[in-house]
């Protein structure tokens, strides 16, 4: 029997046993000296001046969105085609997540659908590097407001930069996710980036109950800590940083080269780097590839999600560019440890249809 190749398999080994077993002998299991280490060294890999880990990459955008003050009656730009995390953040800050379109070539916001969709209700902007992509900041920029703020939704995109500048320090904060299927893994855990010190103060806070200091909280917060026991994990994981992407760019180059004349494969622009978080191409008969696939033992599956198809946000009107990414993305299976053995095995089975 052919043996299954996994969509994502986490990097984790014999370094982030140890520093798991070290924490468990100390007994200091919840947020303590691990979570502060693991900080120092994401704000390291990021260049800003502050970074604060949190329970998850979701609860790392409501944070920000919260320490921006942003609630109801503020309108925050969200792009039609991203996890729903991103809009579902802002809505559960009492602002409304508008959907603007995405440019379908690189998934990432429309900048001109960008511009059209400003009102003087607007506060921030979500800019999604999506699966590692960095957006186009300069003309992003160029078409919003000094005061509306831009947040990056860097889920996918540690180690990406944008003409040098890594992502998560382009915007007033950037939001990180270390789930098993990122670069950087925790298991479960997030962090806002900023250069902002209030920024940092507020989702300090806001993480841990709203305390500022004890017996001082100036409002209620949330249960948003990350605890030592997960940062551990982390720690050697952002050490191997550059040697981690370096792989998953090594692996990406063998389906670039493979599938470049077969299906419409990802790619950064000229002077960006990618964060690899994953290999998404587009092809037509989307969903017959995916039932191929699955049926030879290979897991693969959509990109992410067209948000004006889910309930929450079906009445915003129509989006071409969200909708040919939902219907031609697929991802494939792809990891550090992935194989050119893998590799090969399922670009033939994307060639034969």
């Amino acid at each position: 029997m052919t043996e299954p190749i996994r969509l994502a398999r986490p990097d984790v080994g014999e370094a982030e046993l140890a520093a798991v077993a070290e924490v468990v002998g100390t007994g200091q299991l919840t947020m303590g000296p691990k979570v502060e280490e693991f900080e120092h060294a994401v704000a390291d890999a990021v260049g800003t001046a502050h970074a604060v880990a949190v329970s998850s990459g979701t609860a790392a955008l409501h944070l920000a969105l919260l320490a921006l003050e942003i609630g109801p009656g503020d309108e925050v730009l969200v792009p039609a085609y991203t996890f729903p995390a991103t809009a579902n953040a802002v809505e559960l800050c009492g602002a409304k997540a508008v959907l603007v379109d995405v440019d379908p070539d690189t998934f990432n916001l429309d900048v001109s659908s960008v511009a059209d969709a400003i009102t003087p209700r607007t506060r921030a902007v979500m800019a999604v590097h999506l699966f590692g992509r960095p957006v186009a900041w300069e003309a992003l920029r160029t078409a919003v407001p000094r005061e509306v703020a831009l947040v990056e939704d860097a889920a996918g995109a540690l180690g990406a930069s944008y003409r040098g500048t890594p992502c998560g320090a382009l915007g007033v904060a950037g939001c990180l996710s270390f789930h098993p299927r990122k670069i950087v893994t925790t298991g479960e855990g997030g962090a806002v980036t900023t250069d902002e010190a209030s920024l940092d103060a507020a989702v300090r806070r806001l993480r841990h109950h709203g305390w500022a200091t004890l017996g001082d909280m100036p409002a209620p917060g949330f249960n948003y800590r990350i605890p030592d026991l997960l940062c551990a994990i982390g720690i050697p994981q952002l050490a191997r940083l550059e040697e981690l992407l370096a792989a998953r760019e090594r692996v990406a180059g063998w389906y670039t080269e493979r599938l470049g004349q077969h299906v419409r494969t990802p790619s950064a622009a000229d002077g960006d780097r990618h964060g690899w978080q994953a290999y998404v191409v587009q092809l037509d008969r989307r969903d017959e590839a995916l039932d191929v696939l699955r049926d030879a033992g290979i897991e693969a599956q959509i990109g992410t999600w067209a948000l004006h198809h889910l309930a929450p946000y079906a009445d915003q009107g129509s989006f071409p560019g969200a909708d040919h990414a939902f219907e031609h993305a697929l991802a494939l299976p792809f990891a550090t440890a992935t194989t050119e053995e893998e590799v090969e095995r399922v670009t033939r089975v994307l060639t034969s249809l």
